[in-house]
C-alpha cells in the first residue's frame, strides 16, 4: 500500500507558496519555481544581514572620517587618540555626534590630538 502525501504535503507546499507572496510571475504561483526562489530569497536574507552590519561600519567610519577632517585631524590618529584616552565609544556613537552634536566632537578631537602629542 502506498502512501499519499497528501495533507503533510499540502502544508509544506503551501508553507512556500505563502513565503513567496509578492514575487513577480509563475515564482509565486508554481511550487517548483516558487520554492527556488524562496530558498535563494532565504540564502540572500541570511548573508545580507552579515554585509548590512559591515555596510553601517563603513557608513559610520566615512562620517566619522568627514568629521574629524573638518577638525583637522585623521580618522585613524583621531581613534588611537581615544585609545590612549581610553574613551570607549562605539562608531555607531561618534558618528551620530560628529552628526548631532559637532561641538562635542569637536571637542573629543582635541582632546584625542592632545593624547598623541604627548
Amino acid at each position: 500500500m502506498r502512501v499519499k502525501g497528501g495533507y503533510t504535503t499540502r502544508q509544506r507546499r503551501k508553507k512556500v507558496l505563502k513565503l513567496a507572496k509578492g514575487y513577480f510571475g509563475s515564482k509565486r504561483t508554481l511550487y517548483r519555481t516558487a520554492h527556488e526562489q524562496v530558498m535563494r530569497s532565504l540564502a540572500y536574507a541570511f548573508r545580507d544581514r552579515k554585509v548590512r552590519k559591515r555596510d553601517f561600519r563603513k557608513l559610520w567610519i566615512s562620517r566619522i572620517n568627514a568629521a574629524c577632517v573638518a577638525n583637522g585631524t585623521k580618522y585613524s590618529l583621531f581613534i588611537h587618540g581615544l585609545i590612549l584616552l581610553d574613551i570607549r565609544l562605539d562608531r555607531k556613537v561618534l558618528s551620530d555626534m560628529a552628526i548631532t552634536d559637532p561641538a562635542a566632537f569637536t571637542l573629543l578631537c582635541k582632546k584625542a590630538v592632545e593624547a598623541l602629542a604627548k
